[in-house]
């Protein structure tokens, strides 16, 4: 019996050995991506190939490697897995501005290590170039802009600042939007309006071109017709009221030549 319990207890003890020395082999593993042992941000520009090597340190086996682009998995070939794995981002586009990739070891993701990417480039502007408003109109000039980093904006009108009028203008700017409302547009407002972003990396514009047309008199339909009916009715009446008195008038001529001939 004693002998029993004595075999129970290695085999816990085996177990409870393999348990602990488990986590000290997974510590000393370390993930390098470029030579870096933590986070870091990579700068890089639009157009440009972009390599990340991901190895593994002090590992007493083999490991498998798994690359993420935020939350979902980069497609990998089997022999780019093991130990040491390499991903190429080309081209380098203004929309993986802040995009994460992150190597992690396949059987214990919290070993891992992140790359941000922040990619600069110069101001990009949209937007529709013409528009017409009809004078008492609102109208709203929207400048769509990308720009990193991220730049001053501001509007012009014929080459002059645009100066603010109260109850007249206003702006609402977000990260990539620059955009002015005019309330109650006038002939005044008619010309070229342009956006300006002003970035460490260059100054770039864009032109809008805003035309006022005048408000047409409406022709109060319904009014002329109305008008035109009393004024025809009164005719009529008139007319019908005139013709009895002349036929009055008539028989009484013919009644007065009638007792002059008697």
């Amino acid at each position: 019996m004693a002998w029993e319990e004595n075999k129970v207890m290695q085999s816990y003890g085996s177990l409870l050995l393999v348990i602990l020395l488990l986590p000290c082999g997974l510590m000393n593993v370390i993930l390098t991506v470029n030579n870096n042992t933590q986070d870091f941000v990579l700068q890089t520009t639009p157009g440009t190939a972009e390599s990340l090597k991901c190895t593994v340190q002090n590992h007493s086996q083999e490991e498998e490697l798994l690359w993420y682009r935020e939350d979902g998995t980069v497609d990998l070939k089997k022999e780019n897995k093991i130990n040491s794995s390499d991903i190429c981002i080309y081209p380098v586009r203004e929309d993986d501005n802040g995009i994460t990739f992150t190597c992690t070891l396949q059987r214990n993701e919290s070993v891992n290590i992140s790359v941000i990417l922040n990619v600069t480039y110069e101001p990009i502007l949209s937007g529709r170039d013409l528009q017409t408003a009809k004078e008492g109109s609102n109208i709203k000039l929207k400048c769509n802009v990308k720009a990193n980093p991220q730049a001053q904006m501001t509007w012009y009108k014929n080459d002059s600042v645009l100066t603010l009028e109260k109850d007249h203008h206003q702006i609402y700017q977000t990260s990539e939007l620059f955009q002015l409302s005019i309330s109650k547009v006038l002939k005044s407002d008619n010309g070229t309006y342009s956006c300006h972003a002003n970035s460490p990396l260059k100054l770039e514009t864009k032109d809008f071109h805003l035309i006022i047309e005048e408000k047409k008199n409406i022709v109060p339909t319904e009014a002329i017709i109305a008008a035109v009916v009393v004024v025809t009715c009164t005719i009529l009446f008139g007319l019908i009221a005139r013709r009895e008195k002349i036929m009055k008038l008539c028989i009484k001529d013919k009644k007065a030549q009638s007792d002059t001939s008697l």
